[in-house]
């Protein structure tokens, strides 16, 4: 190849580099197939760039985080408890509302999910599948509810547990009905969370139970984390405020 010709390849990757953390300033973060409709080349070409630039930019799951995004966008239950409080509580009483007595319903982690225990029925025998510490401590306090707490290595940034353990327990269980959360939940790219570990869980989660409802307050909406886990229509219904 000509230098010349090596000169002229070398600047269209740097003008692609620049227009690409132009757009994750506005963003935040970026899938793969928007970043090479948005520059008008492969997603091939957007790897290779994307390799040749680790000090700019991450590549998680599909998807693009300006470098460090991996720190900037981690999930903290303690910095989200607050947040937009209100809306979470109305949510997770739509939640509630579903729950009839006997069931046996699977809590996702988070600051929204774990409200709807308030709020779940005092007669009957529910059963409660959880992962997250932060549900299991509401659970264990409430009368004539069964707690079964999926195990394995703890992460205390979201208090929720992971591992190939709680994987082949929720393969042995019956779930009426699953409430999940999520970070965001996009029309076109579905629902997203802040890290990676719940992604399995979420999963098998979905494929085991008879009816799945995603609980989130409605600043999530339209939004995309690093994570993908489900499409919209693997939803039974979406609960918001």
């Amino acid at each position: 190849m000509k230098s010349r010709d090596r000169r002229e390849q070398f600047v269209k990757k740097a003008e692609r580099l620049g227009r690409l953390e132009d757009r994750l300033r506005e963003a935040g973060v970026l899938h793969l197939s928007d970043a090479a409709g948005h520059l008008g080349v492969s997603e091939m070409t957007v790897r290779r760039d994307l390799a040749s630039a680790p000090h700019l930019f991450n590549y998680l799951g599909g998807y693009i985080l300006p470098a460090g995004g991996e720190r900037t966008t981690t999930y903290r239950l303690d910095a989200e408890a607050d947040t937009h409080a209100e809306a979470k509580e109305l949510a997770c009483r739509k939640a509630a509302r579903l729950v009839e007595p006997d069931d046996t319903i699977f809590i996702d982690c988070g600051t929204t999910t774990p409200r709807m225990t308030e709020y779940l029925p005092v007669t009957g025998k529910l059963t409660v599948i959880t992962y997250a510490m932060n549900v299991a401590e509401r659970v264990m306090k409430r009368p004539n509810t069964n707690l079964i707490l999926l195990g394995g290595l703890f992460h205390a940034s979201s208090q929720t547990f992971s591992g190939d353990e709680a994987l082949r327990t929720v393969e042995r269980l019956g779930i009426s009905k699953a409430f999940l959360s999520a970070g965001g939940l996009h029309s076109q790219h579905g629902a997203t969370c802040s890290n990676f570990h719940e992604v399995p869980i979420k999963q098998a989660v979905l494929a085991r139970a008879g009816l799945s409802y995603v609980v989130i307050d409605s600043s999530k909406l339209e939004k995309i984390k690093p994570a993908f886990f489900a499409t919209t229509d693997q939803f039974d219904e979406i609960i918001t405020e």
